[in-house]
């Protein structure tokens, strides 16, 4: 027998990755017609919901089971192979509502876990147009009024919020960003269209304008006293090497069936694939290694995850991209039509590298990490 992998998910809740990817081969079948309708996922999350895999993220104390950050990655990975916009989507689910119970008072935390497991959907609010990569620091103020803060102004990048019923959004209170538990208000919120993107496009991404919407005081998130790994951190690398897995999975079948010439051998026989796969493939499983790791400081709480999550979410975006642009070069002119799975495992990898933290970003951090201030 071979013993699991030292980086990998625990033996006990492998079971919870098995069931994911039951899942995913079912997702994956209508992946290709949402990106072309760009149709929001719904029954997938309810499937994933229904599943148990929402509530086992949670904290035991909240009804859920300590779910690792490294069997998250990997159901995120599983996910984002089969259909990248339905695990962006449960990312940012999973980000709002295992942050809500995290830094919210109990008896709030306690009641947003029951949600959950009723199958209520959370979404982020915390992008704001002029915030760039600097979307857990907002700047949009809010004014004090009777039962708590009024904000008003726009949020974007909210994935999935048009049927979210709870949503976790920062403001900023006494010159702070703050961050809040926010239930669904139709009189003040309003989702604006604006989700017309090259990928990832059933994800349903949309602005979100509030106008003087209520934020209570009893859904106040006290400050943080202690370290807290972040879910959506740990998910995104996940997500950019699910869509590495499904571009590279499209080239092989492409190259396999595909001849070169009548009556001679197939694309895959070709010596420049054989490089350019081997290569790339080689440096997937070293992007992934490095996701396993950085999810394994997740699971230690360890002060080096933050770090790790840049470097992670880079490597992963690189890679990524890196393979659906051979893909297109193996697709030749057949996978240059909309037609062809390889175009659109193209698009759907260019998300991950603009994603705060974008990749620039990702690497100027680091710079300054090696270099030190006083370079």
């Amino acid at each position: 027998m071979v013993a699991a992998h030292p980086l990998g998910p625990p033996a006990h809740e492998q079971h919870w990755v098995d069931l994911a990817a039951r899942l995913a081969g079912e997702f994956a079948r209508t992946a290709a017609e949402r990106d072309r309708t760009g149709e929001l996922p719904v029954g997938n999350l309810r499937r994933l919901n229904a599943s148990g895999l929402d509530a086992a993220v949670l904290p035991a104390e909240y009804g859920g089971q300590d779910l690792s950050y490294r069997s998250y990655g990997a159901i995120v990975r599983v996910l984002s192979a089969a259909c990248p916009s339905t695990a962006c989507v449960w990312v940012m689910h999973i980000g709002a509502v295992a942050g809500l119970v995290e830094m919210s008072e109990p008896d709030v935390a306690r009641f947003f876990a029951e949600r959950l497991g009723d199958g209520a959907r959370f979404a982020n609010a915390l992008s704001e147009p002029a915030g760039g990569n600097l979307f857990l620091q907002s700047q949009q103020p809010a004014e004090a009024v009777e039962g708590g803060f009024r904000l008003s102004g726009e949020k974007r990048f909210s994935s999935g919020c048009e049927i979210a019923d709870h949503f976790l959004v920062n403001a900023k209170v006494d010159g702070v960003s703050t961050f809040f538990g926010l239930d669904a208000d139709p009189a003040t919120m309003t989702f604006l269209p604006s989700w017309d993107a090259m990928g990832l496009r059933a994800s349903g991404s949309q602005l979100i304008r509030f106008d003087g919407t209520l934020l209570p005081h009893e859904r106040r998130c006290p400050p943080s006293k202690r370290r807290r790994p972040n879910h959506i951190g740990a998910g995104v690398a996940a997500l950019s090497l699910g869509v590495a897995d499904g571009a590279l999975a499209a080239l092989r079948e492409h190259a396999r069936a595909r001849k070169v010439l009548p009556g001679g051998g197939t694309v895959a026989e070709q010596q420049w694939v054989r490089f350019g796969v081997g290569e790339l493939e080689s440096r997937l499983q070293a992007a992934a290694m490095f996701a396993q790791y950085m999810c394994w400081l997740a699971d230690e709480n360890s002060p080096d995850f933050l770090s790790a999550t840049v470097r992670a979410k880079l490597l992963a975006n690189e890679i990524a991209r890196e393979i659906a642009d051979l893909g297109v070069r193996v697709g030749g002119g057949s996978g240059y039509l909309k037609t062809s799975p390889i175009e659109r495992w193209f698009r759907d990898a260019q998300a991950g590298w603009l994603m705060a933290y974008s990749a620039e970003i990702c690497k100027d951090v680091i710079g300054a990490q090696v270099l030190g201030d006083d370079a």
